[in-house]
């Protein structure tokens, strides 16, 4: 596990159950009904992954909020579609909830075309968590300290340049292609079975470089690895030194991502209100921003509308790029 994820788990502590509270008096009656019982967030990553550790950061605070146990329960592959489907098949009281990285919705139909459930149709959006940028980084031992240098060292060592992903479809697989496609250059694409295995080759000088979603801060802080940077239009407050691709020579280049809290489709709007309202309250924590900004990330406090509305736009950005690449899962 990173220093990062170990870091976040422990800015919260380590218990996820709480023992239930009475409530107050005065609790509308739909809330008066719920939550009666534990919670269970069904994570569609495996452990110690990102979504996994920014998922039990707003855990333990819910608990607390809603004086019920909070229990996460991971079920990774497919992308992320086996952890998916399984809570939209689920009964829509309220009682099982999906933290997922968006590209379950922004990504998925393009790569898998024949889906057994529908993520318009069958989950809706409850809140956000986490804005997800991703960082071209690159092993300590490439001759390069810029975007510029990297760029033309790619063009002029041919068949010399690989690069790590969390696996085929994932965001930094598709900011791998973009890059490819706006740089001009070529490089071989290895995927590996989650983000942290693809650090591991990075460091070890298997691959020469990744868009890292966050993990490898540590390691750049060491000096093991160079960051050079954000593939966003804007720079992170988190690192205002570094700067954005877009800024680097590779105008409009974007390629962020989010994480975010779904439900079963046809549970009550009371419910995902209340939801909404105290996730994004717990995101306004302090101790929950230093959690996510260990990963490089910011907090994401936004309405299940605007949610709907993002997963639209970065559905038909990262399509357009599956298409053009003839991007398959295997």
């Amino acid at each position: 596990m990173q220093a990062s994820f170990v870091r976040a788990r422990r800015v919260l502590g380590q218990g996820l159950l709480l023992s239930p509270l009475v409530w107050g008096l005065g609790t509308p009656a739909w809330a008066g009904a719920w939550p009666t019982g534990p919670i269970r967030i069904v994570v569609n990553n495996p452990a110690g992954g990102a979504v996994d550790v920014v998922a039990r950061l707003v855990a333990t605070p819910l608990a607390q909020v809603l004086h019920q146990p909070v229990i996460i329960e991971n079920r990774g592959g497919a992308n992320g579609n086996i952890g998916a489907e399984a809570v939209a098949r689920a009964a829509p009281d309220g009682y099982t909830l999906l933290a997922s990285a968006g590209g379950v919705f922004a990504v998925n139909t393009a790569l898998y075309p024949n889906m057994s459930f529908s993520v318009d149709r069958d989950l809706q959006p409850v809140a956000g968590i986490m804005r997800v940028s991703v960082f071209l980084t690159t092993n300590a031992s490439l001759p390069v300290s810029s975007v510029r240098e990297f760029v033309e060292w790619g063009r002029t060592h041919p068949g010399k340049l690989s690069y790590g992903s969390a696996g085929t479809g994932s965001l930094p697989h598709l900011a791998g292609e973009m890059f490819n496609e706006a740089a001009g250059i070529r490089s071989l694409h290895v995927p590996y079975r989650g983000a942290a295995p693809a650090l591991a080759d990075l460091l070890g000088g298997q691959v020469q470089y990744m868009f890292d979603p966050g993990i490898g801060l540590a390691q750049v802080r060491a000096g093991k690895l160079k960051r050079l940077a954000i593939a966003d239009l804007k720079r992170s407050p988190l690192f205002p030194e570094l700067p954005t691709l877009a800024e680097s020579g590779l105008p409009g280049f974007e390629a962020n991502s989010w994480y975010g809290i779904y439900a079963p489709a046809g549970v009550p709007a009371g419910i995902i209100d209340r939801l909404n309202k105290e996730i994004n309250s717990i995101l306004e924590r302090p101790e929950v921003k230093e959690g996510l900004a260990t990963l490089g990330g910011q907090p994401l406090a936004v309405t299940p509308a605007e949610l709907v509305q993002k997963a639209r736009s970065d559905s038909e950005r990262f399509g357009a790029v599956i298409r053009a690449r003839n991007i398959r899962i295997d």
